[in-house]
């Protein structure tokens, strides 16, 4: 449900877990690490998908519903990935396509990102993996990361298009900067 009077910039989801919408300030904000492992942190993660899919999402950052730690999730291609820590190892390659944002909603850009990733990453176990994306797989890894450092996908734009984006996110949310 989305109340579009909400002064918090907010998208309530039957997860419990609230969707910012941009300018939410904790949007602009790095996260910290997680260094817990345990029940608490594979539930959040549970809600994190159960937000992400409520909304037809890719993917879906912890920062996007006002929790300062570094994680995301990303489900494409009837594959899905858990972030935790996630560090670029190697990219190659560009790409440019569009993007759009949970935090954005309905507003769409290109964005120019690199074709290839190879990501170290950690799961809600604590263990570390080398996970690889391509296409619009490293694209949905890229995007959500940027978020996990403060980092939104209108900040790849040009301030022409940047400010019409935030013209156009000030109606959506009833211009409550």
């Amino acid at each position: 449900m989305t109340d579009n009077n909400n002064q918090d910039n907010k998208t309530l989801i039957d997860s419990g877990l609230e969707i910012l919408h941009y300018p939410a300030p904790v949007l602009k904000k790095k996260s910290e690490p997680v260094d817990k492992f345990d029940d608490e942190l594979a539930k959040f993660i549970q809600d994190l998908y159960s937000a992400m899919r409520a909304h037809d999402g890719v993917g879906l950052a912890a920062p996007q519903v006002g929790v300062l730690k570094k994680i995301a999730v990303v489900e494409y291609d009837n594959k899905s990935y858990v972030l935790i820590n996630p560090k670029i190892i190697e990219k190659r390659g560009i790409q440019e396509g569009e993007e759009g944002c949970l935090s954005f909603p309905g507003i769409y850009a290109n964005v120019t990102r690199p074709e290839w990733v190879k990501i170290e990453t950690q799961d809600e176990h604590g263990d570390t993996h080398t996970i690889e994306g391509e296409g619009y797989t490293a694209r949905a890894f890229l995007h959500e990361m940027d978020h996990l450092e403060g980092k939104l996908f209108i900040d790849y734009l040009s301030n022409l298009k940047r400010n019409a984006i935030r013209k156009k996110a000030a109606k959506h949310t009833g211009g409550h900067f």
